[in-house]
């Protein structure tokens, strides 16, 4: 499981932000259940995303599927991505970032 920080001013509906991102991402509504929402698409054979409890994060789970060919993997990755823009609103770059300094300061 991983942990995205949220940019501040995409905290106000993250839960409607993320249920935008998966349908207009990866074409599927997601299953919610609380503050969790699920789905299964390409070569992941299910995703989890929950908000945190401050609002301020959220958190992503995956099982991957083993026998996803190499294009279904990257138009996967290729969405996921994007997926992470949109809802955290940093760029991969600007996650890499964060996620160093956070284990630097541990």
């Amino acid at each position: 499981m991983q942990e995205f920080q949220v940019k501040r001013g995409h905290t106000k509906d993250l839960g409607g932000e993320v249920e935008k991102a998966f349908t207009e991402g990866f074409g599927v509504r997601p299953e919610k259940q609380g503050a969790t929402y699920a789905i299964s698409y390409g070569a992941l054979s299910r995703m989890e995303v929950s908000i945190g409890e401050s609002g301020k994060t959220v958190r992503v789970n995956t099982i991957s599927r083993k026998d996803a060919d190499e294009a279904t993997i990257l138009d996967t990755n290729r969405r996921f991505r994007t997926f992470l823009d949109r809802v955290t609103g940093f760029s991969s770059k600007e996650r890499v970032k964060r996620a160093k300094k956070a284990v630097e300061e541990k």
